[in-house]
């Protein structure tokens, strides 16, 4: 789309009261891609920059994308680190980073008043175009991430995220743990840091969302601004599609507890594929739901073997992951694993009753308004609808595809997509308990 144009699209959700949003879009001079809705309910201002420089993009340096996003505020060639956090704070700006497996993300909250923003933009601009990386800076967070690295081997939950995610997704860029491994971590030298920035953190390479009580024309201003000091940069590959497992397969990972950690499940969809609206309902009743879903009250309720059990679903930019979670007392592990097992295949092959799928119906859509009350909730649907790709009313299509949903759908989408056959089960506990059962 050519610079100045924009393009928008009404984004609207019924469900117990009334919530609009209009969506702008248009091209920096530069290349980046800007979303941006008004508020004007109060005098803040939301920005979110998101490139695509997640864990995927790692290469053989597992970790190397988090290092560099933690670093990317640790000083600039005119001010150190804590210049420019005492900057923010002037103004009472908050700014924070992030990264996952997709997209690296720098947020920024301030007073929407120019005198008190102006400021602000001018700093974030400058300190993500002319991060420098300071060589102690750089030591500092590679030890912060190895320190936590060595924590988390005695964590569980984390050694089964590890295992589960190397499970589904194999030899993908997907199965790059964020956080590295202890080996990768320590090898990580300032230099790959440098080059990863400057072949990532480019305005091609970036989305803009902006959120918060500005006109059109002043968040124009402020795109360019944070924009105009990347380089254009040039296009990155596409990341390989993910491969399904061939075949069930339990991972066990020996560790001494009195419960047994357990993950099931498999890669689900990419963002913006159709059947993703009946897979959330089907998740939504399956676990998602807290303490109303089917694995709850069976896990709990009828059987006292968890008090900690449910699923969940998410997408990517290539595929996401479905997964059913508990932690379970050890002697108690077979049985947990066939109620997991035979609820899921129960839904997917009998589907909902009616008075479920109404009632998560019901859930849904009178719940779904309050995730988009304030500012910083839109700002992240709406940065993923242009990371992603999406249509601008993806949010009103969401609401009316959840209203029209019919149990044939849901079996349907769980029978295309999602295939017991080929679900990895990850199991954390004691030897002798993981090792006894199938």
């Amino acid at each position: 789309m050519a610079a100045g144009i924009m393009a928008w699209a009404s984004v609207s959700a019924s469900a117990g009261g009334a919530m609009e949003a209009d969506i702008q879009q248009w091209q920096t001079n530069n290349g980046a891609k800007v979303l941006f809705v008004a508020r004007h309910e109060l005098p803040i201002v939301d920005v979110q920059m998101a490139f695509d420089a997640g864990s995927a993009r790692d290469g053989d340096s597992a970790g190397l994308a988090r290092l560099t996003n933690h670093l990317l505020l640790d000083g600039t060639s005119a001010l150190d680190a804590g210049e420019i956090a005492r900057q923010f704070e002037r103004y009472g700006a908050r700014v924070s980073t992030n990264s996952g497996r997709d997209t690296a993300e720098v947020s920024l909250r301030a007073l929407s008043e120019a005198a008190r923003l102006d400021p602000v933009i001018t700093n974030l601009a400058d300190a993500l175009a002319d991060a420098r990386f300071p060589t102690d800076a750089v030591e500092r967070v590679r030890q912060q991430m190895r320190l936590g690295l060595e924590q988390a081997q005695s964590s569980p939950s984390d050694l089964a995220e590890r295992a589960f995610a190397q499970g589904i997704y194999g030899d993908h860029p997907y199965a790059s743990p964020p956080s590295g491994t202890l080996d990768s971590v320590l090898q990580l030298e300032r230099e790959a840091v440098v080059a990863f920035h400057q072949r990532h953190y480019t305005a091609s390479n970036a989305t803009i969302a902006i959120v918060g009580d500005l006109e059109a024309s002043r968040a124009k201003a402020i795109a360019e601004q944070l924009s105009s000091k990347l380089p254009t940069g040039k296009a990155l590959p596409e990341l390989p599609e993910v491969r399904l497992p061939t075949s069930a397969q339990t991972i066990r990972v020996p560790f001494q507890a009195e419960q047994t950690h357990v993950l099931i499940g498999q890669p689900s969809v990419r963002r913006g594929d159709e059947t993703y609206y009946p897979l959330y309902m089907a998740n939504h009743m399956l676990g998602g739901s807290g303490l109303t879903s089917i694995l709850a009250e069976r896990m709990r309720e009828e059987r006292g073997l968890s008090y900690s059990s449910g699923s969940r679903i998410t997408t990517g930019a290539r595929r996401g992951r479905f997964q059913m979670s508990t932690q379970v007392r050890n002697e108690a592990l077979a049985e947990a694993l066939d109620v997991m097992r035979g609820s899921f295949v129960e839904l997917r092959d009998e589907g909902p009753n009616a008075e479920r799928l109404e009632a998560s119906r019901r859930n849904i859509t009178g719940s779904f308004p309050l995730q988009l009350d304030s500012n910083r909730d839109l700002l992240g649907y709406v940065s993923s609808i242009g990371f992603h790709n999406l249509p601008h009313d993806y949010l009103a299509q969401f609401i009316a595809r959840i209203e029209a949903m019919q149990a044939s759908q849901v079996t349907g989408a769980l029978n295309a997509q999602l295939n017991p056959a080929q679900m990895i089960t990850v199991l954390v506990g004691p030897e002798a308990t993981i090792n006894a059962v199938d």
